[in-house]
């Protein structure tokens, strides 16, 4: 399985592709199952890119565990929740505050 990263051009912030849109959340990552779903995302990352709306495009391998998506390197991981060092920076933070 795979999903489809970016970082959006405008602020930097790490993103994944959903549905039409690029979104702040893993957890909404559109997940190709085949070859040719992969190819579809990837085709949407092109466009994306053209469009200058996100760079550093990349298929990802991922997981799902409980129903969540996890990224199967670490460095997905980190971007996914944010600094390893401080868990009251990045997007983990905001799942802390939102708890």
């Amino acid at each position: 399985m795979k999903i489809l990263t970016a970082n959006r051009l405008s602020d930097g912030e790490v993103v994944w592709f959903a549905n039409g849109q690029w979104v702040e959340s893993i957890s909404q990552a559109e997940i190709a199952e085949d070859k040719a779903a992969e190819a579809a995302l990837e085709a949407a990352g092109a466009r994306g890119l053209a469009d200058n709306l996100v760079v550093d495009v990349d298929l990802i391998d991922v997981e799902i565990v409980d129903g969540a998506t996890h990224p199967l390197r670490l460095r997905e991981r980190i971007r996914a929740a944010g600094p390893t060092n401080r868990n009251d920076l990045g997007k983990q933070a905001r799942t802390q505050h939102a708890a």
